[in-house]
């Protein structure tokens, strides 16, 4: 008898102890949902623009990326509703709204009707919501998360849907068209009771709690590209960091959308290095967004993608072989409408003179050592000569400075490679595999 006693008691023990043990996992099996979300969009940025830029930040001494080294990763289809290479307002539509649309269209399904973006369903839950953008405002990403008009060039009317969205904090460029209706954009928001500041000096004086609307520099403009942007300018990075200081006091915890957009714009425009450093620009971002996820870890989440490529760029080409020199790039100081614009200061200027405008914001050497990859070789200097008298030389020095670099580009506008998506964080394992733009919103909305 004293013997079954033992044995009954041992088995009731063990019952008791696995039917903590099974709590406990049942219980930390049920699924987190995390208080700060962050997502952020490379526009134009795909494979090929995340590994250059990588290999770029190295040779730049800056080390790997940290989006690319961020443990959950997936592969994420971009074609919108009626095509199979997708436009920035389809493509921000499906990530922001969960439904794919057709190309131009902005919020609304292919049939016109109303969609609600992660953003708005963020906000109706009671959180703070962040849009920034390194283009205008009501360009076509930021305002797939606030806007619904039939065609993303509506500018006036999605800075009407921007206002009327009631999110608390808009940072980055400007406002597109904002004095193209009876009242102005910025006296409308004002009187809806946002605050406007302009640069970093702007951005300093921003407080916890207010409804804002930031702006990096000029009112109805894009941020100048990373490679021109001056000290009195902040970055994408700063405007971040700020929205992160104005929003996190909420109890409730907060939705951030940050858009790299002129990653899309140098991609368009085929320029290697002023692409290169606006994927840099996001990533600096983006590493804001980590230290507030080291203190929070299991409250925040991080999401990066892209919406689409652009300009089919390639790691290497025919020319230079089976190599690529990204370091060369770091010599180009300013973009190709800079340079532009620094060779129309100067009147009547000659091709010597010129000569040492390259040099000094390209690199390019035309005297020495020619064997130094920067010198300009015979055919090189053929080309720039033509291209001055043509008033396109910076385009020239744009083209020889991506063939030094050893970077193709196979189109001027979007294609249909897919994008990279990483994440980290609470909720983070949910972006992986193979899925098309449309699960990054109905996964984060689940996570609502």
């Amino acid at each position: 008898m004293k013997k079954r006693m033992m044995l009954l008691c041992a088995a009731v023990m063990v019952l008791f102890c696995c039917g903590n043990v099974c709590g406990e996992v049942v219980n930390n099996n049920a699924e987190k949902h995390p208080k700060y979300i962050f997502l952020f969009i490379g526009d134009g940025m795909a494979a090929p623009q995340r590994m250059t830029a990588n290999e770029f930040s190295v040779k730049m001494g800056k080390g790997v990326l940290a989006i690319n080294q961020m443990p959950f990763h997936a592969t994420t289809r971009t074609s919108s509703h009626d095509s199979l290479v997708t436009d920035s307002a389809a493509a921000a539509t499906a990530i922001a709204c969960g439904t794919k649309t057709k190309n131009g269209m902005i919020g609304v399904d292919a049939e016109g009707r109303r969609l609600q973006s992660v953003a708005e369903a963020a906000r109706d839950k009671g959180r703070k919501v962040g849009i920034i953008t390194s283009v205008t405002l009501n360009h076509a990403t930021p305002a797939g998360f606030y806007g619904h008009r039939l065609n993303r060039s509506q500018y006036y009317d999605l800075g009407l849907d921007m206002i009327a969205s009631g999110f608390d904090f808009f940072g980055g460029g400007g406002i597109a068209d904002f004095d193209r209706g009876k009242t102005d954009i910025f006296t409308l928001a004002g009187k809806a009771g946002y605050k406007t500041v302009a640069g970093k000096t702007g951005l300093l004086q921003l407080k916890t709690g207010e409804k804002v609307i930031a702006l990096a520099c000029l009112r109805d403009q894009a941020m100048p590209y990373e490679l021109d942007r001056n000290a009195d300018i902040p970055s994408l990075a700063d405007i971040t960091a700020k929205a992160i200081e104005v929003l996190q006091d909420d109890p409730d915890g907060f939705f951030i959308m940050v858009e790299g957009g002129a990653i899309d714009w140098a991609g368009h425009a085929n320029e290697a290095a002023a692409n290169l450093r606006e994927v840099l620009a996001l990533d600096a971002a983006v590493k804001e967004a980590l230290k507030f996820y080291h203190k929070y870890p299991d409250e925040t989440l991080i999401v990066v993608t892209g919406d689409h490529e652009t300009g089919g760029m390639t790691m290497g080409f025919a020319g230079s072989g089976y190599a690529m020199y990204m370091e060369r790039l770091i010599h180009q100081k300013c973009s190709v409408k800079k340079f532009d614009e620094i060779l129309k200061v100067v009147p009547q200027i000659t091709f010597d003179e010129a000569k040492k405008m390259l040099t000094d914001n390209f690199g390019f050497k035309f005297d020495g050592d020619s064997s130094d990859p920067m010198f300009v070789k015979s055919n090189e200097l053929k080309q720039l000569q033509k291209a001055f008298a043509k008033n396109n030389l910076a385009n020239a020095a744009k083209l020889i400075m991506n063939r030094k670099a050893g970077i193709g580009w196979t189109s001027g506008a979007h294609t249909a490679l897919p994008v990279l998506t990483t994440s980290i964080g609470c909720g983070a394992e949910k972006f992986t595999g193979f899925f098309e733009n449309t699960a990054v919103s109905t996964k984060l909305k689940s996570l609502l």
